[in-house]
């Protein structure tokens, strides 16, 4: 009832107001990643969730039949990298110092990608940006302790916790008692423009993306996948170049520097001419820059917006720093890992599922604001990576279990950099599959403008 129990929660969560549903399916009987927890069942019914949403969506807009089939393989293949690169080489998304350490009283993960990260826990550290001088170092202190410095010094760390511990954590009670979709909305103050294009039905839809690893590019990827005209802006100095090439695909990609006044500029029409906003600002990071919520609804009075945190949206946590393989860490499914892996140290999931499983529930949660659109009232939706850890924790099995999967199949891909091939998609529409025109390339490399 794994499955059963996850999808149901899952509609539930999206249910959106004006009794806005969607249906998902039991998921057929296939081969499954390897893991303590249900992460295949995950997977299919996060990515059934886009699906059905999206098919829902266009039966209302195009007056017309919809059906969307899910692959399970492929979907378990999408939650992985699904970029394989010909006389070329994609970059490691991880940097020599992120990963797992031992401290005096347990483990610890630091994520040191973003370079303020890293250089915030090193100030902490006091040493240098060596692996075995940072070992040394953490090992040093105990690992409650050094998360919260490292957090306080703006890194990104997380000290690893049991299931139950995080059960009782004043975070993880605040996160458990979220809805998994927090939804608003207020009366539309226009009409909707309708889509015309039955094989790309988001053609026409503007996404303004302010998203960075992963879950953000995930939901923009399945929108732009349909036809949607997704820009990404970064700025100045963010780079992930092992994930770029991977999520993307489909998207035009400009940078703005909000601190200066030219791009503020630029920014603020952007947020004026966009449909929806997505975006993965921490509470009040947005509101410093001078674009929070009262700023962007008098800019916009129809704007939809997805946003996500690491630690949800209530509770000490809300603001903190986070990612998947730390949310993770904190909230026992690294540590329970662990122990049915009969490991020495922190065991995590086969793949980002977190990451990836809150995507799909993103783009779902996009698509359900369209459908809620064309009823006249606009919606904001907010998500988070612990919350989604909720849909796993309750299922956590005392062994690894599950086998993958073999070679799956892949079309050829042209990208900036060379000839690539992608796993094929594994969600189609009346039968047909997505394309996606704009070819993977690097960050800032358009003008800041959802169409050439």
């Amino acid at each position: 009832m794994q499955h059963n129990d996850i999808a149901a929660e899952i509609a539930k969560g999206l249910e959106a107001p004006g009794g806005l549903e969607i249906d998902l399916v039991s998921r057929p009987d296939a081969q499954e990643l390897p893991s303590a927890f249900p992460v295949s069942d995950l997977a299919f019914a996060s990515v059934s969730a886009a699906g059905s949403a999206l098919s829902k969506f266009c039966e209302e807009a195009l007056a017309r039949p919809y059906a969307h089939a899910v692959d399970p393989s492929l979907v378990d293949g999408w939650f992985g990298m699904t970029l394989r690169a010909k006389g070329w080489e994609i970059p490691s998304a991880f940097d020599a110092i992120t990963g797992d350490y031992r401290a005096g009283d347990g483990w610890i993960r630091l994520h040191t990608i973003a370079d303020h990260h890293r250089a915030g826990a090193l100030r902490v550290l006091d040493c240098e940006a060596d692996r075995e001088a940072v070992a040394s170092a953490v090992s040093g202190w105990e690992a409650g302790e050094l998360e919260a410095a490292i957090q306080a010094e703006g890194g990104a760390a997380a000290a690893m916790r049991g299931l139950d511990a995080w059960r009782s954590h004043p975070a993880g009670m605040a996160v458990a008692a979220e809805p998994l979709v927090r939804w608003a909305g207020r009366p539309a103050q226009r009409g909707a423009n309708l889509p015309h294009n039955p094989v790309r039905p988001l053609e026409g839809l503007k996404v303004l993306d302010c998203t960075r690893v992963l879950a953000g590019p995930v939901s923009t990827r399945f929108l732009a996948a349909w036809g949607a005209s997704v820009l990404r802006i970064d700025p100045p100095s963010w780079e992930e170049p092992g994930l770029v090439p991977e999520v993307c695909v489909g998207k035009r990609c400009a940078g703005l520097d909000l601190r200066r006044d030219q791009d503020r500029a630029r920014f603020t029409g952007l947020l004026r001419e966009a449909d929806l906003f997505v975006h993965g600002y921490r509470p009040g990071a947005i509101e410093g820059l001078g674009f929070g919520e009262e700023a962007r609804r008098s800019l916009n009075p129809d704007l939809m917006e997805v946003s996500l945190s690491a630690y949800g949206h209530s509770g000490p946590w809300a603001g903190r720093r986070g990612f998947d393989s730390l949310v993770q860490m904190s909230c026992g499914i690294a540590e329970h890992g662990m122990r049915a892996a009969g490991s020495e140290k922190p065991f995590p999931l086969p793949v980002q599922a977190l990451d990836h499983a809150t995507g799909y529930l993103m783009a779902a949660a996009a698509l359900q604001a369209l459908r809620a659109r064309r009823q006249g009232t606009i919606l904001t939706a907010k998500l988070s990576l612990a919350r989604t850890a909720c849909l796993l924790t309750p299922f956590a099995r005392s062994e690894i279990t599950g086998e993958g999967h073999g070679a799956l199949p892949t079309v050829d891909e042209p990208t900036f950099w060379g000839a690539a091939e992608r796993l094929r998609f594994p969600v189609s529409l009346n039968g047909a599959e997505p394309s996606w025109p704009v070819e993977a390339g690097p960050l800032r490399r358009h003008e800041p403008a959802f169409s050439p």
